[in-house]
Order: structure tokens, then C-alpha cells, then sequence
């Protein structure tokens, strides 16, 4: 059985807005998750402090899960830098709510130097094995591509930096290929050997209007990336359930992530 994750927006983000995460920390336990993945995005800024975080992550302990720290910030900037202070932040934040991932987007990566760069600054700040960096595919062509990933980790694969290979991995997001129009299978073979998180959703609609969903249990493009992706990698739930059965949504989808 793989571990599944709950990702908060899937309770609604305009919820978590209202409410805050801690108030579906135990929607997320009775649906039977391991975890529970917290939204920068979601949160006021009031909120995401040191001592905050770890007040929430206590709570995510408490109930028997653990946490994953999620910000949209990207690791390079526009201009193809590597963005030191985003990637300290995000370190700095996951420890706080004793979150085994932090998660950012990729952004502008453009070279083997940057690799480098991110691979010193890792092994600096990185190493001590309780918080895994794991950068997503997002849903523009910068940061999205699977060219980009492709050569991030053959870049980490070959610095001289120690340890930079297993000092970051990758969150695959299954539908977000579908937003640059990448071939998900072909990103699934490729990218596998990195991947330590998946984010789980269907996609509906064409061009910029695309949603996520729920995907259908015999959803033909899950299915074939499961068969890819490493099955120890847990997969979080990043579609929305339904507001008039929150409760059976999470527990069924939890189940068949775990299954399936």
C-alpha cells in the first residue's frame, strides 16, 4: 500500500482560506491519510512564522499524519538565477512544521551552473536528511517542460558537489503536464529514478481552461503513470471532492491511491 497524502485546497481553498488548515487536520485522519499537505498560498502572511508552523505541524503529529510544507515560490527567478533566499525560506519553513517535503515549483532553470549553484547551497543548508527538497512541475512552459527536468537531474547527477543527487527530488504532478501539452508517460520513464512525491488529479477542459478533477478509477493516464512512478513515493490528492460528500470523497480517493 503506497501512503496517500491530503492536499488542503482539496477540502477548497476558499475553506482553508476561512478556516485554516488545522481545522481539516482530522477530515484528513478519519479519510484515512498519512499526510498532510499544507498551502503557502492559502495562508495569511500572519500565519507563516516559525512559531506558527510549528504549532501546526504539532497538531499534524498529533493526529498521526505528517506534514508536507507546499509554496508557490519558484527555485529560479525569471532571469534563470537561482533563488537563494525562496529555497532558504522554504527550508526554513518545512522545519518548522516538521514537514518531510518542501515543495516549490521550478521556474526559470536554464543551465548545468545553476545546478551547481543549487547543489553547493544544498549541501550547505540540505544535509540532514529529515527534510527532503522536492521541486514540481508547474503548469507554464517555464518550470513545466520536461526538457528542464531532464537536465536539472542530470546536472545534479553529474556536480562534484557531495551528495547533490539525493539532496533533491522531484514532486510529479500527473495532470500538470497537460497544461504545456508535455507527453506525461514519456516524463513518467524519464523522470521516475527522481520522483519522491506524486500529486494525483484529472484534468478537464482544453487550452488555458483546464481544471483539475477527480480522476475516474479506471482513469487510463493515472493508471499508466502508476505503473512508472515509484509505488514507494507517496501520492497526494490535489483535486477538489465534492462539498455535498467531503467526507466519503476523501475517504474513497484515499483508499483507492493507497490500492491502486
Amino acid at each position: 500500500m503506497t501512503e496517500v497524502a491530503i492536499v488542503a485546497s482539496a477540502f477548497g481553498a476558499e475553506t482553508i482560506r476561512r478556516d485554516g488548515h488545522a481545522a481539516w487536520i482530522d477530515a484528513a485522519r478519519r479519510a484515512g491519510a498519512a499526510a498532510f499537505e499544507v498551502r503557502r498560498e492559502l495562508m495569511a502572511d500572519a500565519d507563516v512564522n516559525n512559531d506558527a508552523l510549528a504549532a501546526l505541524g504539532a497538531r499534524i503529529a498529533g493526529a498521526g499524519l505528517w506534514p508536507v510544507w507546499s509554496t508557490p515560490d519558484t527555485l529560479y527567478r525569471d532571469d534563470g538565477a537561482l533563488d537563494e533566499a525562496a529555497l532558504r525560506a522554504a527550508l526554513d519553513h518545512g522545519r518548522a512544521l516538521g514537514a518531510r517535503f518542501a515543495k516549490l515549483q521550478l521556474g526559470a532553470f536554464a543551465g548545468d551552473a545553476h545546478a551547481a549553484q543549487l547543489a553547493a547551497v544544498l549541501a550547505q543548508t540540505g544535509g540532514d536528511g529529515r527534510l527532503r527538497v522536492v521541486v514540481e512541475n508547474g503548469q507554464l512552459a517555464q518550470g513545466g517542460t520536461l526538457a528542464q527536468f531532464v537536465a536539472l537531474f542530470r546536472a545534479l547527477d553529474n556536480s562534484p558537489e557531495m551528495n547533490a543527487r539525493r539532496a533533491i527530488g522531484m514532486t510529479f504532478d500527473i495532470g500538470n503536464w497537460q497544461w504545456p501539452g508535455e507527453p506525461l508517460l514519456l516524463a513518467a520513464a524519464a523522470l521516475a529514478p527522481y520522483v519522491e512525491y506524486v500529486h494525483c488529479k484529472a484534468v478537464t477542459g482544453t487550452g488555458a481552461r483546464r481544471f483539475a478533477t477527480a480522476p475516474a478509477a479506471d482513469d487510463p493516464l493515472c493508471r499508466a503513470a502508476f505503473a512508472w512512478l515509484p509505488p514507494r513515493a507517496p501520492r497526494g490528492i490535489e483535486f477538489p471532492f465534492d462539498p455535498l460528500r467531503v467526507a466519503d470523497d476523501a475517504a474513497r480517493y484515499v483508499g483507492w491511491l493507497a490500492a491502486a
